[in-house]
């Protein structure tokens, strides 16, 4: 009820404001169980994705979104939860991916559309990243439901990182035909299946999207950025702290040839 209250006013809104085009709504089949694994460009691929399709879709969200303090992390989480996101606690080494796996398999089970991100978060700067194996691979092969492969394309154009106001522009969707793994039914628990059902996937993508590929993690890459923007961020200070340092070293040595000078005469 609420769902199809928010999708009405949210997903009406964003389909008339930003005229999103969708290639490949024939691939998603009108009733059972399915993963929906796409590429993650921006904040609002979880609520772009959803609002062009018919039927409900269920994706995983940071518990923190629902758990704020005050009236506005209350509103948050009531909107969250009203798009159909489900909190997932990030705490731990595996608490994510096992988190996402029992959710999935929920949402599988009551034979609806279960959402997820193989990168494990948004890519930092357009490209894809490669897939991590564990949620997405192991939600398959457990509920044996067909993976389609999304590319969401140019939603991370409409708010780049420190911009307030969205830019009016038509991003793209293209959800790609169904993957079907049953050829590794029972063998979810072997790593290297799971490389290869999340590689699989990956390279589904990268054909629909048109992104250039990191063989990399995108959390990996993040943490790169992060400490080059750092050792820049040091870079820069020292080199505003030198020419100061050249200063004083030269007004000393002023001050030392003048009292030379003084002697002298």
């Amino acid at each position: 009820m609420f769902y199809s209250a928010m999708k009405l006013s949210v997903g009406s809104s964003l389909k008339l404001a930003f005229r999103p085009w969708v290639e490949g709504l024939e691939n998603v089949p009108a009733e059972g169980p399915a993963i929906l694994a796409s590429n993650h460009l921006s904040f609002s691929d979880s609520f772009f994705l959803p609002a062009v399709l018919d039927r409900k879709v269920t994706f995983i969200a940071k518990a923190e979104y629902f758990t704020s303090p005050g009236i506005k992390g209350k509103l948050t989480a009531a909107f969250f939860k009203g798009v159909g996101q489900l909190p997932v606690d990030r705490s731990g080494v595996r608490g994510a991916g096992e988190a996402a796996i029992r959710s999935g398999l929920e949402v599988l089970e009551r034979g609806e559309l279960f959402g997820i991100y193989p990168e494990g978060t948004r890519s930092p700067d357009g490209r894809l990243y490669r897939g991590k194996p564990g949620g997405l691979a192991r939600v398959a092969l457990r509920s044996g439901a067909p993976v389609l492969p999304v590319a969401m394309i140019d939603t991370e154009k409409i708010q780049p990182p420190g911009k307030v106001v969205p830019k009016l522009m038509r991003p793209g969707i293209r959800i790609g035909a169904p993957l079907d793994f049953s050829r590794y039914q029972g063998m979810d628990n072997d790593r290297f299946i799971q490389r290869a059902v999340t590689d699989e996937v990956m390279y589904a993508i990268l054909k629909l999207s048109g992104q250039e590929y990191v063989d990399i993690y995108a959390t990996a890459a993040k943490r790169q950025l992060a400490e080059a923007a750092k050792a820049e961020k040091a870079a820069e200070a020292a080199r505003k702290e030198r020419p100061a340092q050249g200063q004083d070293g030269q007004d000393g040595q002023d001050g030392q040839d003048r009292a030379g000078d003084g002697r002298a005469a």
